[in-house]
């Protein structure tokens, strides 16, 4: 209901006032101040949808390049706690931030690799790449039939891992056992022995 309010003189003042269902009167700039509230809510209500729909669509891509991190709930660097920008299921962006955080931040292997949810094994294979191809090495390889001969960076890092959690160096006939049982790769254990000593000397080099 809108009604004018007049003054003493009995002229109207041109204030448009509403009758709410209590029967308070409310002012325009209040029922202005409603209204803004209420496109508000749609607003992010919006906003909140589109997102949903962004971050599925991106979660979709992901897991189409096989670049989906395995453990996101495992990633506890700060730089991923709510953010829009920073995803913990993107393996890419994760690898990335992990290498940048200990290149130039200086922090430890062990430390950086468990805050990006990745181990240490990992990440010397990851920073190998880095090296070697920059940005696209750590794109994940191409899925396909796997070669006898294929060892990528992917079966090194499982060897790593193995060699790790041993606690000594394991021989090269476990080492091809371990490829065939993990990954499906046929290899010749001193083929494998030969492309884990870069990885080997690395590792031992940061020790020191």
């Amino acid at each position: 209901m809108c009604s004018r309010h007049f003054g003493a003189g009995g002229g109207s003042t041109g204030q448009c006032v509403h009758v709410l269902q209590n029967g308070e009167y409310v002012g325009r700039s209040a029922i202005f101040l409603l209204l803004s509230t209420a496109v508000w809510h749609i607003i992010i209500k919006t906003y909140m949808a589109t997102d949903s729909r962004q971050r599925a669509r991106r979660q979709q891509a992901l897991n189409t390049q096989g670049a989906t991190h395995p453990h996101p709930e495992a990633v506890t660097d700060p730089l991923f706690r709510d953010s829009a920008f920073f995803d913990p299921n993107d393996l890419v962006q994760v690898k990335y931030e992990m290498l940048r955080s200990v290149q130039q931040e200086g922090r430890a292997v062990v430390e950086a690799a468990q805050a990006y949810g990745l181990s240490r094994p990992v990440f010397y294979v990851t920073q190998a790449s880095f090296q070697r191809q920059g940005l696209p090495g750590l794109l994940p390889r191409k899925r396909g039939p796997k070669r006898p001969h294929k060892l990528n960076d992917e079966a090194m890092a499982v060897l790593l891992e193995a060699i790790e959690k041993a606690g000594r160096m394991l021989k090269g006939e476990e080492l091809a056992a371990l490829l065939v049982r993990r990954c499906g790769v046929e290899a010749h254990p001193r083929s494998i022995l030969r492309r884990l000593r870069p990885y080997l000397r690395q590792e031992e080099k940061k020790r020191r």
